[in-house]
């Protein structure tokens, strides 16, 4: 059996100021290197074969972090904008909680976590999907069901996506789906790529309203 090993990036400088990030390529706080490293010292004991990141610097300076903390050198990566963050169009940059006062709590949790919801200029969870799991079927998941194990460093969205299809998660329940700055999901695929266990690595319970 192989491993998909998913991780969060650490905060960045948006998400500790409740901006809707998206596409803008920010960089880490302190913070969010220290949560980089804190998953680094998680990794410390899985051996890996292949990294995927988007091409967002968050993302890779996440991995670079994390890899180094795990004293893996030389990991092959492969960097594509099909791992990238959601496209979040009109809303990039707006302060989501100023956001939510103006246009109330269901409107808000649909433009936020909505699968279908129609994004003007940008992109929903229906369309992240759309991207995803392709480039997951195609580039990550062979390597998986051969064996391999794979580390995936990428973003709130991108990684609900290969969540709500690795678990099989319905449509209807993918707003449901969560992961946190720095955070670690572990599974278990066999060699038909099937789902045969999931494991939490470190939980970031300290992390805000993302």
């Amino acid at each position: 059996m192989g491993k998909l090993i998913l991780l969060r990036h650490g905060e960045s400088e948006w998400n500790t100021l409740g901006k809707w990030t998206g596409l803008t390529d920010v960089g880490l706080t302190k913070k969010g290197e220290e949560e980089a490293k804190k998953a680094g010292e998680s990794l410390k004991n899985i051996s890996l074969d292949n990294g995927f990141c988007s091409v967002l610097k968050r993302a890779k300076d996440t991995l670079s972090i994390t890899l180094e903390t795990a004293g893996i050198k030389d990991l092959p990566v492969e960097y594509d904008a099909a791992l990238n963050e959601r496209d979040y169009g009109i809303y990039t940059g707006k302060d989501k909680w100023r956001v939510k006062e103006e246009v109330g709590d269901e409107r808000f949790l649909a433009i936020r976590r909505g699968y279908d919801t129609e994004i003007p200029e940008g992109e929903n969870l229906k369309q992240v999907c759309e991207r995803v799991h392709p480039y997951f079927k195609s580039r990550i998941l062979p390597i998986i069901k051969s064996g391999g194990n794979v580390l995936v460093s990428a973003h709130g969205n991108s990684l609900r996506a290969l969540i709500k299809l690795v678990e099989n998660v319905a449509d209807e329940n993918a707003h449901t789906i969560e992961m946190k700055t720095g955070e670690i999901i572990v599974y278990e695929i066999d060699e038909n790529g099937k789902l045969v266990s999931k494991e939490m690595l470190n939980a970031n319970e300290n992390a805000g309203k993302q």
